[in-house]
């Protein structure tokens, strides 16, 4: 028996203005039922955010990505989310929005350490 489970990840989006359809990656969510995990990792590369937008609200950007992250610690930092369980979490964290941060498509992989890929991802699609 295989000791990868089956995972699913979303790429944290920036964009900071719709009308023009442009994005800044900003960080990757992952999701894996199996081992019971959600997190998210965050890098804003605010030159390359700043180019698309020398007037974009970076207080407010951070803003929204440390929210996200709070959804996935759970606990009193996920708000009214904090009691529900990984999976529900991501879900509300993927639905679409129309805010400045926004989840791309989900995608899904095999790994045997959630929290390692995520990392991997982060470095891959993000950095």
């Amino acid at each position: 028996m295989s000791d990868r489970h089956v995972y699913e990840y979303a790429l944290l989006r920036v964009v900071p203005r719709v009308e023009r359809g442009e994005c800044v990656n900003a960080g990757v969510l992952v999701y894996c039922r199996a081992r019971s995990y959600v997190g998210v990792r965050t890098h804003l590369d605010e030159a390359r955010l700043l180019a698309l937008d020398p007037r974009v609200d970076l207080p407010g950007v951070h803003a929204a990505l440390r929210a996200v992250e709070g959804v996935c610690a759970g606990g009193a930092a996920a708000g009214q989310a904090a009691g529900d369980d990984p999976g529900r979490r991501f879900r509300w964290l993927i639905a679409p929005r129309s805010t400045i941060v926004q989840p791309g498509p989900v995608h899904t992989g095999l790994t045997t350490d959630p929290a390692a890929e995520m990392e991997r991802l982060l470095d891959l699609l993000v950095r």
